[in-house]
């Protein structure tokens, strides 16, 4: 290395103005070269940190593995040694690098994200790879995990929030496996969850996002569900149900969706946090993607005991499912009749089969069986519920002439 190469301010330790060949990191959040603070505290037996004047409690130094790579990899960048290395990189490469030291060392962080946010934000892909490959993801989890500690403060939060809006613009999938392991550690998951409760409108979207891409790399999510539990979903669930969050919604409904589809433990938890209900409200206003995702939902609460009640104790679950049956989709069809069968299949309330028949879902039942087009299998579990209750529903003054006729059709009367 070169002692006259202009190195970033960020990469000289701010005792000797050097480059820093092992970094360290202290209480206060400053990095500095090994040798040059433990000379500081041992040789002058000084208890403030150089840079801030703050006292030191602990003087305990952490090595800084981040910067001392973000170090090496600028210097082999600006040496002939690799030309074809070199030449890989993006004209930010540099910069970026640059940016990531200046976070690492920095006991404010704030201004450099927004500044890393701003280059990655425009970048193209070999920006973004640039950032990968310089461990920009490393740096980002260990603002994320600070708001952890326990004395940490409203600045780490707010690191903590434009960290997660500079990953929103990252790309990782399955075939990148140290971003998603590092992302789903223990302190991470933590740490994201709480963004979700407690951030701000556009950090709370940015790290739901972060959950949907670890979806998409197929992330296991017993765990979160056994960690977070209730507390989890009701954030998802405030998310969807909040107005002003536009565009984390649609997110946070796919990230139920594969959540929910991984195990029946998160069915269970998100039943107890009050999905089905949330879901019932939440149903009527829908378009159609969200009308079906929220009916797949309910449709994989519906298959738990506890899911069904919840359902037929709501009051308006069975009419909200009936008025989007025909109306939206066929897809939408045939969720509305699988929830149907579900909630008519086992130990049927007397309540139940009337709402049916007072909301119209008997009516579409019927209508179904009239149809052509690709719904088979679901006029197959039509016919099983309408065999199973017809004759209930029979005896019930209030059904139309019509459908007691095709009832009739189908062998169903008073005395079947």
């Amino acid at each position: 290395m070169e002692k006259n190469m202009d190195f970033p301010q960020h990469f000289r330790c701010p005792i000797s103005m050097e480059l820093m060949k092992d970094p360290v990191t202290i209480s206060t959040g400053v990095t500095y070269e090994r040798k040059n603070i433990e000379k500081w505290f041992d040789t002058y037996k000084k208890k403030t940190c150089p840079a801030t004047m703050q006292i030191i409690e602990s003087f305990d130094v952490t090595p800084n593995h981040t910067l001392k790579r973000l170090i090496i990899s600028w210097c082999d960048s600006r040496t002939d040694q690799n030309p074809s290395s070199v030449s890989s990189n993006s004209d930010k490469y540099e910069e970026l690098v640059a940016i990531l030291g200046a976070i690492e060392t920095a006991p404010f962080k704030v201004s450099y994200l927004r500044k890393l946010r701003s280059v990655i934000e425009v970048g193209d892909d070999q920006v973004k790879e640039d950032f990968k490959r310089s461990g920009g993801v490393e740096v980002l989890v260990k603002i994320i995990v600070q708001i952890l500690v326990e004395n940490s403060d409203f600045s780490s939060f707010r690191a903590c929030e434009e960290a997660f809006c500079v990953l929103r613009h990252v790309p990782f999938s399955e075939e990148d496996e140290i971003i998603p392991q590092l992302l789903t550690t223990r302190d991470c998951m933590k740490s994201m969850a709480i963004m979700l409760q407690r951030g701000s409108e556009e950090a709370r979207f940015c790290a739901i996002t972060t959950f949907q891409k670890l979806g998409r790399a197929d992330y296991q999510w017993n765990y979160v569900v056994q960690d977070q539990g209730v507390d989890f979903f009701k954030s998802l669930l405030e998310i969807l149900s909040d107005e002003n969050c536009t565009k984390a919604s649609p997110c946070a409904l796919q990230v139920l969706v594969q959540v929910l589809e991984a195990s029946k433990r998160s069915r269970l938890k998100a039943i107890e946090a009050g999905a089905v209900c949330t879901l019932i409200e939440l149903l009527p206003d829908s378009n159609r993607s969200k009308c079906e995702k929220i009916m797949q939902l309910i449709k994989l609460m519906c298959e738990c005991a506890e899911g069904r009640l919840s359902f037929t104790e709501h009051g308006m679950g069975i009419a909200a499912v009936s008025k989007k049956m025909l109306n939206v989709s066929n897809c939408a069809t045939k969720i509305g009749v699988k929830i149907l069968w579900l909630i008519s299949s086992v130990h049927t309330k007397e309540r139940v089969l009337e709402e049916m028949l007072v909301y119209g879902a008997v009516k579409k039942l019927v209508a179904l069986l009239q149809i052509g087009g690709g719904l088979s299998t679901t006029r197959e579990k039509v016919v099983k519920i309408l065999k199973l209750h017809g004759r209930t529903w029979w005896r019930y003054p209030c059904l139309p002439g019509d459908l007691k006729n095709y009832l009739g059709l189908l062998g169903i009367n008073d005395s079947s």
